[in-house]
């Protein structure tokens, strides 16, 4: 199968364009370096792939670097058919510089090159009219206008897309750049003969810019954002975590009853309604995450998001492109790691890595919820709009937060900051503000769901499988003279201290292989325990059984510090080539876990 390549610079709907064509629901984001490693999927009979974006073919990022190299591999490849070079109508200058350098990359490879002439809608709106005939003969190069969001002329690309495939050789660029110009001197002359000005695209973004980005009130808007997306993931899941919840004990109710007593029975009633059911329950939240954040990015405000933070976060020894991968961390750890390959500076992408699985994960929301609902009363404010336990969430994620900084602070102090004198300025692109596309932004939601529980729910099952038996055995479900009783009293002594007794320290220790498996060791244990008659909500047999508040706080504070992923781990140590890199930081954060749980247990 031979291969297109996909090319352009960030944030010009290169992404978009690439689902289109294949059908397939790659993130797509609003802010400049989203993608940071080489996506792949089908387009007729051939394999297109969508490269990191770059805006030239001088890397100054990581993931720059990654999408220049692999270019000049597939330039010498014999399986590559075609280039694909996407331009953003409303910013040609900029896109162009790259695609005269990529065109002159394919003429001296001898490799067919075709522009996508992307996001013509919003040129349209402004009624410019771009000539793509007159553009493609000063380019050399076929060039197709198109809107990947509206489909304007993208079933043209798809026609246009294939037949130079097909015929490469027919698409080879006949023109290439002459060396007495610079490549920035032709875009420059292209794009103010065909492109729109700049002014016009600008004057409504810098209206609200000149809002937004104020002195004072952008930090006080972001400040509010923040709090209510944390705030909603709480009050706006509550319905749907309430009618999955109902729906578990309905269902735990009816197959008590159908199935015969037993084994088979309290199997089903434990180790599945209880276990895997009670992490089902928080499942709506990590749509609600993904959903907001998904507006902010979709919208262009995460930009401004990261340029209002770089002062702030440079204090720390970081960048304001540290903001985004960690944003992405309170998504996932792991593409959050990977996005701060966009971090230019050696030393503060490090930083920004080693610090971003402090960033309250989605993994740890049903950790979160369940011990806030055992613990936080449900108190409402302004009329439901805020609740005490919303708040409290906030501030879980708001001291995971400050404590990335000052980790981040330490480490700064500790590296040598020479190394940073000759690096680069803070340079960031504002994308123009937009409306979320609403298909993929729902569909992102949906997938993030099915991923969640696609990758947390056999690892939950088999987890609260094992525990079931070796908690149910050799008493048919006498728990505490049960084999799991026997290794769990075995550790006692370590979370004695805590307040916690043995349960919980055996559904700590088996969560390192994800943090939510937690919740679904702890269901399938007090299963076990509360048999037959005691089939409510996790959260209220925790209530009854009576956990105290200092420990249930530093059991919180544990999770928003302690290292509990062994993907993350994993991660750390391919992105930085270093073993003690990322095993040391799961000591460490789990030391300062403890710590911190066993100050907060012997206090309150």
């Amino acid at each position: 199968m031979k291969n297109i390549i996909l090319v352009g610079k960030p944030n010009s709907g290169k992404s978009l364009l690439f689902n289109q064509l294949t059908g397939m629901r790659q993130k797509v984001a609003n802010f400049p370096g989203v993608t940071v490693e080489l996506k792949s999927g089908k387009f007729d009979e051939y394999k297109l792939i969508d490269y990191p974006g770059t805006y030239s073919l001088k890397s100054l990022s990581k993931d720059e670097e990654l999408a220049i190299e692999k270019l000049h591999e597939a330039m010498h490849s014999d399986d590559t058919s075609l280039i694909v070079c996407n331009l953003d109508a409303t910013r040609l200058e900029r896109s162009l510089v790259f695609g005269l350098q990529v065109r002159d990359l394919a003429f001296k490879h001898n490799k067919g090159v075709i522009f996508a002439l992307n996001m013509i809608d919003e040129v349209q709106r402004f009624s410019h009219h771009i000539d793509t005939d007159k553009l493609a003969k000063d380019l050399g190069c076929a060039v197709y206008a198109l809107s990947a969001k509206t489909l304007i002329g993208l079933h043209e690309f798809k026609l246009g897309l294939i037949d130079a495939a097909k015929h490469p050789q027919d698409f080879i660029p006949n023109k290439t750049n002459d060396t007495q110009t610079t490549v920035l001197e032709i875009s420059r002359e292209l794009s103010a003969r065909y492109g729109i000005k700049a002014d016009v695209v600008l004057k409504q973004q810098n209206s609200i810019d000149n809002f937004l980005l104020n002195s004072v009130f952008g930090g006080l808007i972001f400040l509010t954002i923040m709090f209510l997306l944390f705030q909603s993931i709480f009050t706006w899941a509550s319905p749907l975590m309430d009618a999955v919840e109902t729906a578990m004990t309905e269902l735990a109710m009816l197959s008590s009853q159908v199935l015969p007593a037993g084994v088979v029975n309290d199997f089903v009633s434990d180790a599945m309604f209880g276990g895997v059911g009670s992490f089902l329950v928080f499942v709506p939240q990590i749509m609600v995450l993904t959903l907001i954040i998904g507006l902010l990015e979709d919208s262009g405000y995460l930009a401004r998001a990261a340029l209002i933070c770089h002062k702030p976060l440079s204090y720390f020894g970081l960048s304001g492109r540290s903001f985004i991968p960690y944003l992405s961390g309170h998504a996932c750890a792991i593409p959050a790691i990977m996005a701060a390959r966009t971090i230019e500076s050696p030393r503060k992408r490090l930083i920004t890595m080693m610090t971003i699985p402090l960033m309250s994960c989605s993994a740890r929301l049903p950790v979160y919820a369940l011990l806030i609902a055992v613990l936080i009363p449900d108190t409402q404010y302004l009329g439901g709009l805020i609740n005490l336990q919303g708040i409290t969430f906030f501030i879980l994620y708001f001291i995971g937060i400050a404590t990335a900084l000052l980790v981040s602070t330490l480490l700064t102090k500790m590296t040598d900051i020479d190394k940073d004198k000759a690096e680069m300025p803070f340079i960031l692109e504002l994308p123009t503000y937009r409306l979320p596309h609403w298909k993929p932004l729902i569909h992102r939601v949906l997938t993030s769901a099915k991923q969640f529980i696609r990758r947390a729910a056999p690892v939950i099952f088999m987890v609260s499988v094992v525990i079931w038996v070796l908690g149910y055995f050799p008493e048919n479900g006498n728990l505490q003279s049960s084999y799991l009783a026997s290794i769990g009293q075995w550790i006692e002594p370590i979370f004695e201290p805590l307040g916690l007794d043995w349960r919980y320290g055996v559904a700590i220790l088996v969560s390192f292989l994800a943090r939510e498996v937690f919740v679904g060791a702890l269901g399938t244990l007090f299963g076990i325990e509360g048999a037959d008659e005691n089939i409510a909500g996790l959260a209220a047999n925790i209530q009854q059984d009576g956990l105290a508040l200092g420990a249930g706080i530093g059991l919180m504070l544990f999770y928003v510090v302690a290292l509990q992923c062994v993907a993350t781990v994993a991660t750390i140590k391919g992105e930085t080539g270093s073993a003690k890199i990322a095993w040391g930081l799961f000591v460490g954060y789990g030391l300062l876990a403890y710590f911190l749980a066993w100050i907060a247990a012997s206090l309150i």
